[in-house]
């Protein structure tokens, strides 16, 4: 029988692709479903995922693809399907209300609503009929059917209350003034829940986190508390060391179900490889270990391998499912080890990978190295290598798990931001052409006729005007370009992306920034968002930037409007410190003194690159750097405090300034050695 394919089918978002030939007649988000909500006097079925999560699958395979549910909700609804990577702002508002009616939320996330867009039932995964404890989709779907006819007033009214809680919720934050005590109290907080075994916080699920991570790094820098950079530590290697950790193609899963970071979500997200990378080449240059600079290598050779374009751009996520199974594509038996690797190779692989008869996941296996000791790890990487490679080519004829190659402006920033990171840390190449090729990529395919930046781009089309996320993380990714390769059009850029960022975000009553633009579409509140989560805020990201721009080019302005942004949510910080981690990294950086350092090239080129290498590869989480050449002297024109700055007598000379303050110029490598340090 030939399927017929809904509205969904002239869709790009592979999410809604995937549901393109349910019987569910589906809308995407448009005026169209409610105008004929409103025609058909039909209450709004609203359903939020994304393609590569598990339970979305489940709960399509089990409701949506079912000709029964269906017809209940042709009958009785008008269904609408939103992908929550092309739409963060509607994601991110009625997961609010899903919130403040269940106390939790998830994808998919299920939404019930009037044909004015107010929520008055809100939850996640429904089966299609009720069992343990949970409702059936069926059974709901036809009781909020009969209340919308027989008792709509009272639905309507609550939505109506509902509505107006939450956008009090949404556009209030609780304003204060932030002093450094706030930064101890998340260093405490961090301290209590972490876990001393297995590294991470909390029990399970373990998220990880990595803004949690990087401000202990900085903590320990600031303040010398050791046992901070011991929880980095701990944190990175048990996650390296388990099944969350692809030990044989390599790249982050995104959650451990489980305390011990044994058992991922199989999915991959491009976000989380991103944060992680450069978590991991924070530890390196803090600590000097080889081991982090492998980890990073290795998420860079996963990404660059299967995540990247031929164009250059990342691709979004790999699904935790194949053959519909969750985590198939990477299980093991002994039985298929020793085939592929022999019986002497494949039973100490097995020993050492924990590959068992009895499996450690749904009677299979998940390769992980928890039981190995962390001295022994650099010598089973080289032992090991070869096994692995064969395993990999092995694996690699599998059914390989969906990838959504959707290209979103937001996480390519932040995989740009690690692959220039990288690139200067580790000096390599490949890494920062990568990143250079992306955003030329992000700058020629996502940016509308008048230079807006836009959401999402596959297929040859972009779409949705950009968000505070898509601004914030691709100013922070030129950021990183700049300073790994000191070319002007990369600050530039971001200082224009940052000025048309204040202009369409910025809160000039509230002194804080909106999720969407102002040109946006208006949806019932314009959201604002402070936490950080998975992934740190916008917000977060912005008020940083903020801060390293005002240090790079003397426009202070920046810092008043993040030190008004502190303020305006100030309290709602100190009532939730590990909940704004990244936040609290900025207001570290605002509290700490912060040295601009310029570095002008003398007749002698090659005078000035011991000096960059030192600015280059070193962690200076509170220095920011301009480097002004003959090639660079454009900078003049948009930083005109650089016109004081000289190579005296013809040689290379470094200027360090701190609090508005310039230090004796310096031009011997250990001089400038030393005050990096100081």
């Amino acid at each position: 029988m030939t399927r017929v394919p809904n509205r969904l089918a002239k869709e790009k978002s592979p999410y809604l692709l995937q549901h393109q030939y349910n019987p569910v007649d589906w809308y995407p988000w448009s005026e169209e479903a409610f105008a004929k909500a409103k025609e058909e006097d039909k209450p709004i079925f609203l359903s939020i995922g994304y393609s590569t999560c598990h339970w979305c699958h489940v709960m399509e395979r089990e409701s949506f693809e079912d000709e029964e549910v269906a017809k209940v909700l042709n009958d009785n609804y008008i269904s609408i399907k939103v992908d929550r990577e092309e739409r963060p702002d509607l994601d991110h508002l009625y997961m609010t209300f899903c919130q403040v009616l269940t106390g939790q939320g998830g994808w998919p996330l299920t939404i019930i609503m009037t044909p004015e867009k107010k929520p008055f039932f809100a939850g996640t995964y429904f089966p299609k009929h009720s069992r343990g404890g949970l409702a059936g989709l069926i059974e709901l779907l036809t009781k909020i059917a009969a209340l919308w006819v027989g008792q709509r007033e009272k639905l309507i009214s609550t939505g109506d209350e509902l509505t107006t809680f939450v956008i009090k919720e949404s556009l209030e934050f609780s304003a204060g003034d932030l002093s450094a005590k706030v930064i101890d109290d998340a260093y405490q907080r961090l301290e209590h829940y972490f876990d001393r075994e297995y590294g991470g916080f909390g029990h399970a699920p373990k998220f990880p986190t990595p803004h949690q991570l990087t401000i202990l790094l900085r903590y320990y820098v600031v303040k010398g508390e050791k046992k901070a950079l011991a929880m980095v530590e701990k944190s990175l290697e048990q996650m390296y060391k388990g099944g969350i950790f692809d030990h044989i193609g390599f790249g982050f899963s995104r959650y451990s179900t489980d305390r011990k970071w044994l058992v991922p979500h199989f999915e991959k997200m491009l976000y989380d490889n991103a944060l992680l990378a450069m978590t991991y080449l924070e530890a390196y240059q803090v600590t000097a270990q080889d081991l982090y600079r492998e980890i990073a290598e290795k998420i860079f050779a996963y990404v660059l391998r299967e995540m990247t374009s031929p164009e250059g751009a990342f691709y979004s996520a790999e699904d935790a499912d194949s053959e519909g199974v969750e985590g198939k594509f990477y299980l093991w038996t002994p039985e298929e080890i020793q085939e592929i690797l022999g019986d002497d190779a494949g039973n100490s692989f097995c020993r050492i990978y924990d590959i068992t008869k009895q499996g450690n996941f749904a009677g299979s296996n998940i390769p992980n190295l928890i039981n190995s000791k962390l001295e022994d790890l650099a010598k089973i990487e080289a032992e090991y290598k070869e096994e692995r490679e064969k395993l990999y080519q092995v694996r690699d004829k599998r059914e390989h798990p969906f990838k959504d190659d959707k290209i979103l402006t937001a996480w390519n920033g932040l995989m740009i931001a690690a692959l220039a990171m990288g690139g200067r840390i580790l000096d390599n190449a490949q890494y920062l052409s990568a990143a250079e090729k992306a955003f030329a990529f992000i700058l020629n395919k996502l940016t509308d006729q008048k230079g807006r930046l836009l959401v999402r781009y596959r297929n040859g089309e972009a779409a949705y005007p950009a968000y505070l996320d898509d601004y914030a993380f691709l100013i922070w990714a030129l950021l990183e370009l700049y300073a790994s390769t000191y070319k002007p059009k990369y600050l530039n850029k971001a200082l224009a992306l940052n000025k048309e960022m204040l202009d369409l975000f910025w809160d000039e009553e509230q002194k804080c920034l909106y999720l969407t633009g102002r040109d946006s579409e208006k949806i019932l509140v314009r959201p604002k968002e402070i936490y950080d989560g998975a992934l740190p805020a916008g917000a977060s990201v912005a008020v940083l930037n903020l801060l390293k721009l005002a240090n790079l080019t003397g426009e202070y302005e920046l810092e008043n409007k993040a030190q008004e942004f502190f303020y305006s949510c100030g309290e709602e910080i100190k009532a939730n410190p590990m909940g704004h981690t990244y936040l609290l990294q900025a207001y570290l950086f605002s509290q700490t003194p912060i040295s601009t350092v310029v570095v002008v090239e003398g007749e002698v080129q090659e005078e000035s690159l011991p000096m960059l290498a030192l600015l280059q590869k070193s962690f200076l989480p509170h220095t920011v750097s301009l480097y002004l050449s003959a090639e660079t002297r454009e900078l003049i024109e948009v930083i005109p405090f650089l016109t004081d700055y000289q190579a005296l007598e013809g040689k290379t000379t470094a200027y360090f300034c701190q609090n508005k303050k310039c230090q004796t110029p310096i031009q011997e490598l250990a001089t400038f050695k030393k005050a990096l340090s100081g």
